[in-house]
């Protein structure tokens, strides 16, 4: 016999088509308040669900076994919730043939207090709500608990689940195009004063659209840390990308190149522009920015080249160690020129994970510390999806699709060779790959290097 879905999970099945389509849609307003309503009727679900299991001593389908029969589950009748979103319809469980009357105390709390629901709902799936936040929510009259704290703890636990399964999730179907790592610092009771990376890659796939990819904690953000986590998202599936922008730790730097050894390395020159300008005085610090921009923002590789030429001849007698530092990498750091002209400012820093963790941070500034691993990972997790869910995608015509993949040719990569698949490619690139021909010319334009 088939089983019949709990109405959690058809919500979260709900929720998750609308995430899947936050990425691809222009303005999402409509859909972030369609998400905040199915947040809390799938927060008031799981709390009238876990109600009605405490209540009968077993889990849903699970048959009844010893003398203390408590009846049984007999669907559901409609509930309305008013929230400031409107009325939220909600399916009350029903229990029959039991020895008292079955009433949910757990209902007319929630329905008194719509305000807090609505922000442990929304907080619940940003962050991971805390034990004590619920447990606020479902107390009766007298200050007794109406859950047990076992069964609340259970509903906070539902985010680390999500985050298991999101390091997990197959990543052959992905078409990366762009690769981006970055590290967030955050304290942990365990360790005291000492800080832990969270190590973060996302990438931009040949539609357009963003994706985050995969997290860790690393805790120095060493070459081994880096190296572990690239090779998980490659046992996952993932494809070498056309280029992957970093910063300039070495051990990133180092487990990069080891990694994905046929990618564009690109410096992260919004970086790279804060160490220059530290070397310099202040008063000239404009002037140096401005020049140091029409290098990194040049119209081509040999125009970037030409200026850095410049740069160097006009401050190198005055400003050696900011030349110095300029000089370091410099390659590394005009890579984004070999691709599309809309693409540069998107993949020349990792400007987008730097907004990102101001929202994670924002969220975590309230705790002093983490108690422990599981549950910094669980409130960066739910703060990073939240944010990655409203991630706009970038532009990119069949023209610019057909630029990346004589990129890829350039550069040695093959369609389906270990790390990717012949489906990760765009559809509308794959039909269409024969018909792209480079003259000798434009073929020479395009000069790799790492």
């Amino acid at each position: 016999m088939k089983k019949r879905v709990l109405p959690s999970q058809r919500i979260s099945k709900e929720i998750q088509r609308l995430i899947e389509g936050l990425s691809t849609e222009g303005d999402n307003q409509e859909i972030l308040g369609r998400l905040v309503e199915l947040g809390i009727r799938k927060v008031v679900q799981e709390l009238l669900e876990q109600e009605v299991e405490e209540y009968l001593g077993r889990g849903h389908y699970e048959r009844h076994r010893g003398e203390d029969h408590r009846g049984y589950r007999n669907g559901y009748k409609p509930g309305k919730l008013r929230t400031a979103e409107g009325k939220v319809s909600i399916d009350k469980p029903q229990v029959r043939d039991g020895p008292d009357l079955y009433c949910s105390r757990v209902w007319p709390e929630v329905k008194g207090n719509t305000d807090a629901l609505e922000r442990i709902a929304v907080e619940m799936y940003a962050r991971g709500c805390s034990t004590r936040d619920i447990e606020e929510l479902l107390k009766d009259e007298d200050g007794g608990l109406l859950l047990s704290r076992s069964s609340i703890s259970s509903l906070s636990e539902r985010l680390w689940e999500d985050y298991e399964r999101f390091c997990k999730e197959d990543l052959s179907g992905y078409d990366v195009v762009y690769l981006f790592a970055d590290a967030v610092y955050e304290s942990m009771r365990l360790h005291k004063t000492a800080k832990e990376g969270i190590l973060v890659v996302w990438g931009i796939l040949s539609d357009g659209s963003k994706v985050l990819l995969g997290m860790k904690l690393g805790n120095k953000e060493s070459y081994e840390d880096w190296l572990e986590l690239f090779r998980s998202l490659i046992s996952r599936g993932l494809r070498e990308s056309v280029l992957g922008t970093t910063d300039g730790a070495p051990g990133l730097i180092r487990a990069f190149e080891e990694c994905f050894p046929r990618s564009l390395r690109q410096r992260c020159v919004v970086h790279k522009k804060r160490n220059i300008l530290g070397k310099v005085p202040r008063g000239v610090a404009a002037q140096v920015k401005a020049y140091l921009d029409a290098v990194y923002y040049a119209p081509d590789l040999d125009s970037a080249k030409a200026m850095a030429s410049g740069f160097v001849d006009r401050y190198e007698s005055v400003y050696p160690s900011a030349v110095k530092c300029f000089q370091d990498d410099l390659d590394a750091c005009l890579n984004h020129l070999l691709c599309p002209v809309r693409h540069r400012r998107s993949i020349s820093s990792t400007n987008l994970l730097e907004r990102t963790f101001l929202e994670e941070r924002r969220r975590s500034k309230v705790l002093a510390r983490f108690f422990d691993e599981k549950s910094c990972l669980k409130l960066a997790f739910g703060s990073l999806m939240r944010a990655s869910q409203g991630w706009r995608r970038i532009p990119m015509s069949f023209e610019e699709q057909l630029e990346l993949i004589e990129l890829r040719n350039r550069l040695g990569q093959r369609l389906g060779e270990a790390g990717g698949s012949s489906r990760t490619m765009s559809p509308v690139s794959r039909t269409r790959r024969k018909r792209s021909r480079w003259t000798g010319k434009q073929q020479e334009a395009v000069t790799v290097k790492r």
